[in-house]
C-alpha cells in the first residue's frame, strides 16, 4: 500500500476488532457447561449468563462517544485493551453466575466503545480511495477473532470440567499485545483540529503518515467544514436526519438477519440439527473459516464496486440461505445440510453487512459528530445484538428454530428494499463531501 504508516496504524487499531470477535464468540464454547454448572433455567441462562456482555456492549456503544471526543481517539483505544484484559482474567476465575456476568459486562464495555472509536479513527486517517478497505480491516479482525475463538474452544473443549475457564481466560494474551501496540499510534489529526484546535500538531502527524498527499488542501477542507458548524449541534437535529436514519437502518437490518443469534449459539444450533457434540464444534470452526474467507473477498471489493453493490449481494444471499435453514428445521433434515446452509448465510453476511456496516456509519457524519453518529449506529446494533440472542434459547423452546429463521428471512426482504430505494453510495468521496451531501 502507498501509505505504509497509515496501513500499519489501521491494522493496529483494527486489532480491537480481534478482541471484539474473540470475546463475542468465545462464550459459545462455554454455553452448555455453564448452564449445567450453575443449574440455570433457559431464560436466566440467556438473559444473565450469556447476554450480559452484550448489555455491556450496549452501554459502551451509547456512551462511547464521550471518551472518544473528550479524551481523544488514542487514549480511548488504549482503555479498550485494559477492559478486555480485566474481563478475560476475571470471568475465567469467577465462582458464581453474578460475578461472571459482571466481568463479562466489563468486556462488553470494551466491545461497545471499540465500535465507536476504532472505525472513527481509521476513517479519519485513511485516504478516500482506500478508506473502505482500511476501515473494513476492523471487520476482518472481528471475524479473525471469531475464528480463533472457535479454534481455541475446540482445542480446549476436553481438558476437564474447568475447560470453560481456559476458553475465556486465554483472551488476556491478545488483549495485552493490543494494549502495547496501540501505544505507538498517533492521535487523529481531525480530532486535534476539531477538539483541540491544534493545527500545528495535526499538520505534523499528516506529514508523518502521508507526506506525498496534498496536506494543505486536506487541512483546508477540514477547516471549511469546521467553519460551517453551528454551536451545540447534535445528530438529532433535522439537518442530520438522513445520516441518522441511514445509520439506524443498516444497524437494524444487520442484527435482524440473526447473525449474532447464530454466532452465540452455533454449537447448540448444530446439535439441534442432529450433529454430535464434536462435529458441532468442528462445524463452528468451518463457520469461522467461511466468515474469514468471504470477509477478505468483501474487503477486496468494497472500494472497487462500492458499499451498495455488496449490500445487494448479501441481501439476496440472506434471503436464500435463511429460507433453506428454516426449511431444513421444518422438515427435520439432519446431518451436514444445516451447516452448509449456514455457511452460505455467513458468506452472504461477510461479503455484505459484515464488510460494510462499520465503514458506512463512519463515513456519513461530519467530523464533529462522527463519534456521536458512530455511537448511535453502534447502540442500535448492540441493543438488538443483546436482545435477540438473549431470547434465542426461550424462542427455540417455545416456537422452534424453523419459525425463528422464517422471521429473520422476512426481515432480509425488508433490507433488500431499503438498499434499493434508500441507501446511497459513499465510495471514493472525501468525508467532508459526504457530510455536505447528506446533512441538509
Amino acid at each position: 500500500m502507498k501509505h505504509s504508516k497509515i496501513f500499519f496504524f489501521s491494522i493496529v487499531v483494527a486489532l480491537a476488532g480481534f478482541l471484539f470477535g474473540f470475546d463475542t464468540v468465545v462464550i459459545s464454547g462455554a454455553d452448555q457447561q455453564l448452564q449445567v454448572l450453575w443449574q440455570s433455567s433457559d431464560l436466566f441462562h440467556g438473559l444473565v449468563v450469556m447476554s450480559t456482555a452484550l448489555w455491556g456492549t450496549v452501554v459502551g456503544a451509547i456512551f462511547g462517544s464521550i471518551p472518544t471526543n473528550r479524551l481523544g481517539r488514542k487514549r480511548t483505544l488504549i482503555s479498550i485493551g485494559a477492559l478486555f484484559f480485566i474481563s478475560a482474567l476475571g470471568s475465567a476465575l469467577a465462582s458464581d453466575p453474578y460475578v461472571f456476568a459482571l466481568l463479562r459486562f466489563i468486556g462488553g464495555l470494551g466491545i461497545g466503545v471499540s465500535t465507536v472509536v476504532a472505525p472513527s479513527y481509521v476513517s479519519e486517517i485513511a485516504p478516500p480511495a482506500q478508506r473502505g478497505k482500511l476501515v473494513a480491516l476492523y471487520q476482518f479482525n472481528i471475524v479473525f477473532g471469531i475464528l480463533m475463538a472457535y479454534v481455541s474452544n475446540y482445542l480446549l473443549r476436553d481438558i476437564g470440567e474447568n475447560a470453560w475457564r481456559w476458553m475465556l481466560g486465554v483472551e488476556a494474551i491478545p488483549a495485552l499485545i493490543y494494549s502495547m501496540l496501540v501505544l505507538k499510534v498517533p492521535e487523529s489529526p481531525r480530532w486535534l483540529l476539531e477538539y483541540k484546535n491544534n493545527k500545528a500538531k495535526a499538520l505534523e502527524i499528516l506529514q508523518s503518515i502521508a507526506p506525498d498527499t496534498d496536506i494543505e488542501k486536506e487541512l483546508a477542507e477540514i477547516e471549511t467544514e469546521k467553519s460551517q458548524e453551528v454551536a451545540k449541534e447534535n445528530i438529532y437535529m433535522k439537518k442530520f436526519r438522513v445520516p441518522l436514519m441511514l445509520a439506524f437502518f443498516i444497524a437494524f437490518f444487520n442484527q435482524l438477519s440473526g447473525i449474532n443469534a447464530f454466532l452465540y449459539y452455533a454449537p447448540r444450533i448444530f446439535e439441534l440439527a442432529g450433529l454430535e457434540k464434536s462435529a458441532s464444534f468442528l462445524s463452528s470452526i468451518g463457520i469461522g473459516v467461511v466468515n474469514l474467507t468471504f470477509t477478505l473477498i468483501g474487503i477486496s471489493m468494497i472500494d472497487k464496486y462500492g458499499r451498495k453493490t455488496l449490500m445487494y449481494i448479501c441481501s439476496f444471499g440472506y434471503i436464500v440461505s435463511l429460507s433453506l435453514v428454516a426449511l431444513a428445521f421444518a422438515l427435520k433434515w439432519e446431518g451436514m445440510l444445516v451447516p452448509l446452509f449456514f455457511f452460505l448465510f455467513i458468506a452472504a453476511h461477510a461479503v455484505g453487512q459484515g464488510a460494510v456496516i462499520w465503514v458506512f456509519i463512519s463515513e456519513i457524519f461530519p467530523t464533529k459528530l462522527r463519534a456521536s453518529g458512530q455511537a448511535f449506529g453502534a447502540s442500535v446494533h448492540w441493543i438488538l445484538a443483546a436482545a435477540i440472542p438473549a431470547l434465542i434459547p426461550f424462542l427455540f423452546g417455545q416456537i422452534g428454530p424453523a419459525l425463528v429463521y422464517v422471521f429473520f428471512g422476512i426481515m432480509m426482504v425488508g433490507q433488500l428494499l431499503w438498499v434499493i430505494f434508500k441507501m446511497p453510495e459513499t465510495k471514493g468521496q472525501t468525508l467532508e463531501n459526504l457530510a455536505a451531501k447528506l446533512s441538509k
